[in-house]
């Protein structure tokens, strides 16, 4: 009894010391961000000024590439080998919807399962919402007949996941409200596209894009982001060939980590019609400059196949970065993004998050659009923003609540559905 008092305590000890250790160069002052200068988006590499909506392709194209190539990484192009398998489809929930399960087939051994609810009385093709899940698609929704598929353990095995788990994420994927709405949903497991987890790039889809004798991504190619972003065009190639669906109101969404990955996905994949960023922080909508919450070595050194090898050149060298996360915000205009954030989420760099729409407003405005209807002064703002970069701060911390898709839809309504 003694030893494993003396055992908990030791844990307990090390936890203590652990648990600081885990944000020691965080930054919660608004005082302590340093003085910075942000790349202009509109000024091109040459130092030209790009002043007219034809100028922007080719000023676009460049800082495409930059991100490329210093943060998220090439990723292959749609692959040959790309197959759609249709595992089941009828009548759920009660006949409020179709379901749909379909196998994406990357390449020969490689493949992801999407879940696929559309609305049971729709009147002709709907637009969809598609975002990844962190569980497996059997939490999304306690339907028993979601197939239970393999899902990645803390202990890096993976086991097939048991009927208990049904619906354990329910709360973050309001299918209902979203199907009353008149919109499908879709999603994908993203330990499918790729495990999250340093395994040197060897169990998810990297292998099966190596060149011979290649065993792991050069440095200015795909890390897990970039993965999963491009699991989700692939699964945008399927939602084309659905008659059930409009594909070109497709709109991409993710939380934390999967809001970089939808950020990054809208970015570089132009057919996503709306992109939505809920609490995506470092390295998604937050800019890195402020080195507040969440920073650049910290994430590289937290989640080293988050991103491509050449981004941890920029560990405690924010300044040194050829871009900021307004620039990742102003490659999806003209089209639509919502940018959420969470007033307790500090980690996340709400701030940050808000400013990146601030300074990504100028490209949207240069292409034709209403771009943010904020300033740097409107903060914190009073009320959530539907412009065409739409943003609002909810109360409470991490989370995608049924608040946040409540204005996801009110903003896809306006933005997406008058655009058919």
């Amino acid at each position: 009894m003694h030893a494993m008092i003396a055992l908990v305590l030791i844990l307990l000890l090390s936890m203590a010391v652990a648990l600081p250790a885990q944000s020691n160069n965080a930054n919660y002052d608004e005082a302590k961000v340093p003085a910075y200068t942000l790349p202009d988006p509109l000024v091109n590499a040459a130092g030209n000024k790009v002043s007219s909506a034809a100028a922007w392709p080719a000023r676009r194209a460049e800082i495409l590439r930059l991100f490329e190539t210093e943060m998220f990484g090439r990723s292959p192009d749609k692959p040959s080998t790309l197959r759609f398998e249709l595992i089941s489809s009828g009548d759920a929930l009660g006949g409020r919807a179709l379901r749909k399960q379909v196998d994406l087939l990357f390449a020969p051994g490689s493949k992801a399962r999407m879940l696929l609810y559309l609305p049971a009385k729709a009147n002709g093709p709907v637009p969809v919402f598609l975002g990844l899940n962190f569980g497996g698609n059997h939490t999304v929704h306690a339907d028993d007949g979601i197939t239970l598929g393999t899902v990645w353990n803390r202990d890096r095995t993976a086991s097939v996941a048991t009927a208990a788990s049904r619906g354990r994420g329910s709360s973050r994927w309001p299918v209902e409200r979203i199907l009353e709405r008149g919109y499908g949903v879709a999603t994908i497991y993203y330990g499918d596209i790729d495990p999250d987890f340093d395994d040197g790039f060897q169990n998810g889809v990297h292998p099966f894009f190596y060149k011979p004798g290649q065993k792991a991504p050069a440095p200015d190619e795909w890390g897990s982001i970039a993965a999963w972003a491009w699991g989700l065009s692939r699964a945008l190639d399927y939602l084309e060939t659905d008659s059930k669906v409009d594909a070109r109101r497709v709109a991409v969404i993710g939380h934390s980590r999967l809001g970089k990955t939808a950020l990054w996905a809208g970015a570089a994949d132009t057919r996503f019609a709306m992109v939505v960023s809920n609490d995506s922080g470092e390295g998604g909508a937050a800019l890195a400059r402020r080195r507040f919450g969440e920073q650049t070595l910290r994430i590289n050194t937290s989640f080293p196949h988050w991103f491509a090898g050449n981004f941890k050149k920029y560990n405690d060298r924010e300044d040194e970065i050829p871009f900021d996360q307004h620039m990742l915000i102003a490659l999806i205009a003209p089209r639509p993004v919502y940018i959420a954030s969470a007033s307790d989420d500090l980690w996340a760099d709400p701030h940050g998050e808000f400013l990146a729409g601030v300074h990504a407003s100028p490209v949207y405005e240069l292409l034709g659009t209403d771009g943010f209807g904020a300033t740097g002064k409107d903060w914190p703002p009073a009320r959530p923003i539907h412009t065409t970069i739409g943003h609002h701060v909810r109360r409470g911390g991490h989370d995608i609540t049924l608040f946040d898709w409540d204005h996801y839809l009110t903003f896809a309504d306006k933005h997406m559905k008058a655009s058919r």
